[in-house]
């Protein structure tokens, strides 16, 4: 049995149409059904659909043998575990550094609010700017208007969030897009199995 772990929104929407390509499918009911556990065209092959955040866990502890998951929060998660096979190309955004004006940028400890933690420590101290984090999970663009903080660190797509509420991306961090992992210990035991869905999904990209 495999057991692939899908992340959900706008990832799940660009996943299917590539896994249909490469021969496997999940049927509407199954998507719509409240089933934890969805059944697919193959008897062997099962899906869960979770958060994107939970899908370098499952996959790291054998849950899930494969994931699909954005290179965000692997890198939030440090990919323990699991090995990164793939760059699918889709769900593609940028982490981006956004603040009203540079100006904002230059402070002796700049205050930065972002759920990417690891990513926005890694990135200021190789700058070997001092900094103080305010991890928040949403509504990330409100702290630098009410003062909560000097600049965000956050997914930028279209960039009219940002607009909206006057700010603007300032500093480019990583281009980001879905990958598909794969868990170590699955791997080596799974290893033909995997192999050729990955070689089918690479054949459609």
């Amino acid at each position: 049995m495999l057991t692939i772990a899908l992340s959900k929104g706008r990832i799940l929407e660009q996943t299917l149409p590539l896994l249909k390509k490469a021969g496997l499918e999940i049927a509407d009911k199954e998507l719509n059904s409240r089933k934890l556990i969805l059944d697919t065209n193959f008897d062997d092959i099962k899906v869960i659909v979770i958060r994107a955040t939970d899908v370098p866990v499952f996959v790291q502890h054998g849950a899930a043998d494969m994931g699909i998951a954005g290179k965000d929060v692997l890198l939030e998660h440090g990919a323990n575990g699991l090995f990164e096979l793939l760059d699918l190309g889709i769900a593609k955004c940028k982490l981006m550094v956004a603040a009203s004006d540079k100006k904002q940028l230059k402070q002796d400890t700049l205050k930065i609010a972002t759920k990417y933690v690891h990513s926005a420590k890694q990135y200021f101290e190789a700058k070997n700017q001092q900094i103080e984090i305010i991890k928040l999970y949403g509504a990330m663009e409100l702290a630098p208007v009410v003062g909560l903080a000097h600049c965000i660190v956050d997914l930028v797509d279209t960039g009219n969030t940002l607009k909206a509420n006057g700010l603007v991306p300032l500093e480019h961090i990583k281009d980001i897009s879905s990958r598909l992992v794969v868990n170590t210990a699955s791997f080596k035991t799974k290893n033909t199995q995997i192999k050729s869905w990955v070689s089918n999904i690479e054949k459609n990209l």
